[in-house]
């Protein structure tokens, strides 16, 4: 199509209409990691108001090596707003500050890997009380939107996304800060860490791409870099990001290339060393080491989807950072 710009709108950090497909999904997604507690994790609402419910998932790395983890399929009426299974998302000022909240059990888990099979690990494993109140605020601009086209003075979604491949119709992402307080079996941390959080909506299987890698890093307040590489079942390549530090535009990335460490029986990644080509050419180069890994798992017809969640230390140059190295793959 022609003249079709990928816009975002402060609305777009809102509900977006459920425009019916059955597999219309709307979700948030926020990561976060304290390196001086050595504390982190990430909490997702997917909303799937066709099927009738929503996917919640609280993933926390504790100090200690133990990864308090939970995820609910929870029913609900709309896509009206994000609120499911003990989780709860609220925007205070679009774009700028949201808070994050969870209240409910989680597992306990000394061995993460043992999610490799989630029905023994919840089986096997001991349960706690979680209680988890953010603030986070934005640090960096939003990247990302919906494909658009003008018309009639205003914008007017452009979707390009091919049958079989729908993923998300729109997604952003955006660095930020995260302050607050958890609390396990009544022990409390203060949190004040970095992370990224995402966005999206429209139809969405995640067995829909052959692979992707997805990194996230946080260089404290001096920088921060969202890298992405989709591979298709056709074997077309999608690829993309941005990097961003305080007091300018942040730089578009426009090649994405990946060397990848596998450990294991299960080949899962260990190290990750990433090349990114800028916009203007330039090149940055990042390596990654994986302090803590937790294997998710998505059954669909059939298929089985592992989504491998690795806490990542990120070196650039100079700077040491954190984030996650988030890695989907079909078993």
């Amino acid at each position: 199509m022609r003249d079709v710009e990928l816009i975002c709108l402060d609305e777009d950090d809102l509900m977006h209409p459920n425009t019916g497909e059955t597999n219309f999904n709307e979700s948030a997604y926020f990561n976060f990691f304290d390196p001086t507690r050595r504390l982190g994790g990430f909490m997702r609402l997917g909303n799937r108001p066709n099927e009738g419910r929503a996917e919640m998932t609280l993933c926390l790395y504790l100090p200690d090596g133990r990864v308090a983890f939970m995820f609910k399929r929870s029913e609900i009426g709309g896509n009206d707003t994000f609120d499911a299974g003990g989780m709860r998302f609220e925007v205070r000022t679009p774009m700028r500050k949201h808070g994050l909240h969870y209240r409910g059990s989680c597992l306990l888990l000394d061995r993460p890997l043992d999610l490799l099979d989630p029905r023994a690990a919840f089986t096997a494993n001991p349960y706690g009380t979680a209680e988890l109140t953010l603030t986070y605020d934005a640090v960096s601009r939003v990247h990302g939107g919906e494909p658009r086209v003008r018309q009639d003075g205003g914008w007017v979604s452009a979707n390009l996304e091919k049958k079989g491949e729908e993923f998300a119709k729109g997604h952003l992402e955006q660095h930020g800060r995260a302050h607050g307080m958890l609390t396990i079996d009544g022990t409390k941390w203060e949190i004040d860490g970095f992370g990224l959080r995402d966005r999206s909506w429209g139809p969405r299987y995640w067995q829909a791409p052959d692979h992707y890698r997805w990194l996230t890093m946080n260089f404290g307040a001096e920088a921060g870099v969202a890298a992405a590489l989709t591979v298709q079942r056709d074997g077309r390549r999608r690829q993309g990001g941005y990097l961003y530090r305080p007091g300018s535009e942040s730089e578009h990335i426009r090649k994405v290339e990946i060397e990848t460490e596998h450990t294991g029986d299960e080949k899962l990644h260990a190290a990750v060393h990433v090349t990114l080509t800028l916009a203007d050419g330039s090149i940055e180069r990042i390596d990654g080491r994986v302090l803590a890994m937790v294997p998710l798992r998505n059954r669909r017809e059939g298929v089985t989807t592992r989504i491998a969640e690795g806490l990542t230390a990120w070196r650039w140059g100079d700077r040491v950072g954190y984030g996650w190295s988030e890695y989907l793959d079909h078993v």
